[in-house]
């Protein structure tokens, strides 16, 4: 695992939770966001042409909070859950601090309690700890998580970040193509499928060129 000298963050081998849990909490456990306070760039992008407020939205592993938190701060009812309790800690102080409600559980993807056809929008912003089984996994379940007509926000990694070191994980496995994700998200209707590269700035770990995708799929 190259995890300072790439300033790459994700694990390179499946974890169980409580393994997961550790990992991320070592990270998570410093005064700085280490992905920033403001949201994903494409997150907001997205959710200011597609999302409006009172839409009930998941955000999947969201660290310290800084997408879930601007969406309650847009106006939304914002559910999220990450592996890392002292990520929520984090989060939970943000939201105080932003004068916001997000509803926050300690849970990994595969123990999260799923509820089916219950969110306008489930958002996965680099969500790139998950092995291949495991995505098969998230998107099954987005799937299953969403309303009819709810959407599934997606960002991540495209292989030729492993080139730029910027962030992200080190097996190519983890990172996604437009090939893999259109498999993965076959049974929505996908609005936007687009790789491109940009720099970043989203904190300490996720900062630099990156080659990045990104997907709105409809339930």
């Amino acid at each position: 695992m190259a995890d300072s000298k790439n300033n790459q963050v994700h694990q390179d081998k499946p974890m169980g939770f409580s393994d997961a849990t550790q990992f991320w909490n070592e990270r998570f456990d410093k005064e700085e966001f280490i992905f920033g306070k403001e949201p994903n760039e494409y997150l907001a992008e997205k959710t200011k042409q597609y999302l409006k407020p009172k839409d009930k939205v998941l955000c999947i592993a969201d660290g310290e909070g800084r997408n879930g938190v601007w969406l309650a701060k847009q106006g939304m009812q914002v559910i999220g859950f990450d592996a890392s309790d002292i990520a929520l800690a984090k989060a939970k102080q943000f939201a105080k601090d932003n004068q916001v409600q997000v509803e926050y559980s300690f849970s990994d993807t595969d123990s999260y309690a799923w509820q089916e056809n219950t969110y306008d929008a489930v958002i996965g912003i680099f969500i790139q700890f998950a092995d291949p089984a495991m995505r098969a996994r998230i998107f099954e379940q987005a799937y299953k998580a969403t309303k009819p007509g709810g959407l599934f926000i997606l960002q991540g990694y495209t292989p030729k970040q492993l080139d730029y070191k910027t962030g992200g994980p080190s097996l190519i496995e983890h990172l996604y193509t437009e090939e893999l994700i259109r498999d993965l998200a076959k049974d929505f209707e996908i609005l936007e499928l687009v790789s491109y590269e940009k720099e970043l700035s989203e904190g300490p770990r996720h900062t630099g060129m990156s080659a990045i995708l990104g997907l709105v799929a409809k339930k």
